[in-house]
């Protein structure tokens, strides 16, 4: 065991500092949250503009697919490096120029002229990305006793459907008016068609709110008091012994969450699958996809992180947990279902209570991670975990394009998306009762560790 950790474990009074102010330690979350929104926005706002693209650039299914999968492929390999610096480093400034970087990135991707161009953007978004939930959940881990972050986690995660949904109804309203009066015109950027227009628009606001994180002041870290016999350091080569000494549960674990983004992500091909499949216009499926993600989206997570501190207090051991398994059984088959519905009106029906599964596994997944996560190496695991989770979710447009372009034909691309739920999720399913029993023992190991 290093000094460190030594010195940490016998005088913990005086290394531990209180808690933030619970005033302090939700300000930090809504700017933070704040911050998601907008990445969101701008991660999202892609897939409602895959119609224009593909026919500016002559672009098939299988290029979108690859496309809208350039963000995860980049953004959890970054996350690894951040997550390393983010448990060293000023996270404060790292979250601000990560949200300066993808907000160039969003405004770069509005002016490619090729293909490249357009791939290379999209990895720069999620370079930027890469930096903000390793430091996010970092601060709120160290801001918020382990009885109460439930709440601020799926605060923060309530950006996911905010941030969707925004983009939705932005979106839906930008092509909507630059459609009727054909290209737009921008100081510096010149003429534009809509969907440029678009994707500049939504970009520049985030070079403007980086600033504000330079003004904050951020949480003290946590001390590591996790027993020799769980974790001996806090290097990257620590974190990952960790996670293999423990491999069956991370399995069964990442699993579970990397089935929801393989799911969330396989859904950008959803406008253009409404328009070709029922005939709603990518303005429609905006305005009512934005809808239903600002009603049911947050109101959702909030619930569902308040009712995981509820249980938790009430002596739930894995109250997390069950709420991810809950989650899962709703998002699975109400991804597929949709999709083979007669009229597009019953299909979106039943996509909003997919939204609530998926928003479920989005708001939870953190929250189950920290507990099974000793705190010294916490930064590094969410990165390992968003890695994971970004890959394996990659795996879902991609696989949509295949399927649409090689199998069922680019007409038929909803039996393409309506695959995916199924293809990801069986082995998580089956291995669900090992990975509760794996998760309950590791809880034991680690009680008292994670603070």
């Amino acid at each position: 065991m290093n000094e460190g950790l030594a010195a940490a474990d016998d005088l913990p009074s005086a290394v531990a500092k209180p808690y933030p102010s619970a005033a302090a330690g939700w300000f930090m979350v809504v700017l933070l949250t704040i911050a998601y929104i907008f990445s969101f926005v701008d991660r999202y706002i892609l897939g409602l503009l895959i119609e224009p693209i593909k026919a500016e650039f002559g672009l098939s299914d299988r290029s979108i697919g690859w496309l809208l999968s350039a963000f995860t492929l980049i953004y959890g390999f970054v996350g690894i490096f951040m997550g390393w610096l983010i448990d060293r480093g000023k996270r404060i400034w790292i979250v601000s120029v990560g949200v300066a970087l993808w907000s160039i990135a969003t405004v770069a991707t509005g002016t490619a002229k090729n293909f490249g161009q357009l791939f290379a953007a999209r990895m720069g978004v999620g370079v930027g990305e890469a930096t903000l939930s390793p430091a996010a959940f970092s601060m709120i881990g160290d801001s918020f006793p382990t009885e109460k972050r439930g709440k601020p986690i799926a605060f923060y995660s309530s950006a996911l459907p905010i941030g969707a949904g925004l983009a939705s109804l932005l979106s839906g309203a930008i092509i909507a008016w630059t459609a009727s009066g054909g290209t737009q015109s921008l100081p510096l950027f010149g003429d534009l068609s809509p969907w440029r227009f678009t994707l500049i628009i939504v970009g520049l606001p985030g070079l403007v709110f980086a600033l504000f994180f330079l003004l904050m002041k951020e949480p003290a870290r946590r001390p590591a008091t996790a027993a020799s016999d769980v974790i001996s350091g806090s290097g990257f080569i620590d974190a990952l012994k960790y996670i293999w000494r423990n491999r069956l549960l991370y399995l069964g674990f990442l699993l579970l969450i990397g089935t929801m983004t393989a799911i969330a992500y396989s859904q950008g091909f959803l406008a253009p699958t409404f328009e070709r499949t029922w005939g709603w216009s990518p303005q429609k499926y905006a305005f009512a996809n934005g809808v239903a993600l600002l009603v049911i989206g947050p109101a959702n997570m909030l619930i569902m992180g308040s009712i995981s501190d509820w249980w938790t207090k009430k002596g739930v051991k894995d109250a997390s947990l069950r709420l991810l398994y809950i989650g899962f059984l709703i998002m699975v088959p109400t991804a597929s279902l949709p999709l083979f519905m007669p009229t597009a009106e019953l299909a979106f029906a039943i996509l909003c209570i997919n939204t609530v599964g998926i928003g479920i596994v989005s708001a939870i997944g953190v929250t189950a991670l920290l507990v099974i996560t000793p705190a010294q190496v916490r930064g590094q695991i969410v990165a390992i975990y968003y890695l994971s989770i970004s890959w394996f979710g990659s795996l879902g447009p991609i696989m949509v394009g295949e399927l649409s372009s090689g199998v069922f034909g680019e007409n038929n691309i909803r039996y393409a998306v309506a695959t995916v739920p199924f293809l990801f999720g069986v082995i998580p399913l089956l291995m669900m009762p090992l990975t509760r029993r794996l998760y309950r023992a590791q809880m034991e190991r680690l009680k008292g560790t994670t603070e």
